[in-house]
């Protein structure tokens, strides 16, 4: 899972982490935390890894925060958006239960966009040149 981004996004240029989790609640593990990687490496590891695990990957960018207000601004906006989904899921219930359809929801997802082909991961040496370019990218000055 990660965001659709036009190709002219700054947000491509940012450094990306991995958060990989388990699929269900019967499953309980802490989330682990991978990165910083450049975009495409990071979504090509999390789809190899995804390919033969059962769990859940997420690929998003890292937003430099230089301020303590800059940090709580992003925590508020993420305490915003959990109550909206928590809202959003006490009205779902309302009408059945959400795990009732999500199967049958994936599938048509699925055959209304047709599957990227998998790309391949990067191996040692492209991540470690990717930290070098993250590291050049973080510690620019006026960029």
């Amino acid at each position: 899972m990660t965001l659709d981004l036009p190709d002219d996004s700054p947000m491509l240029g940012l450094p990306w982490i991995i958060t990989f989790a388990p699929l269900g609640p019967e499953d309980e593990w802490e989330p682990v935390v991978c990165g910083p990687y450049e975009r495409p490496h990071a979504l090509a590891l999390a789809e190899a890894v995804v390919a033969e695990e059962q769990l859940m990957a997420v690929v998003e960018p890292l937003l430099p925060a230089l301020t303590p207000e800059e940090i709580r601004g992003e925590i508020a906006a993420a305490q915003i958006a959990a109550a909206d989904e928590a809202a959003q899921a006490d009205q779902a219930d309302l009408y059945g239960d959400f795990e009732d359809v999500i199967d049958e929801e994936l599938e048509l997802a699925a055959e209304r966009r047709p599957e990227p082909e998998p790309a391949n991961p990067p191996d040692s040496d492209e991540v470690r040149a990717g930290f070098a370019r993250i590291a050049a990218l973080l510690t620019a000055k006026g960029g």
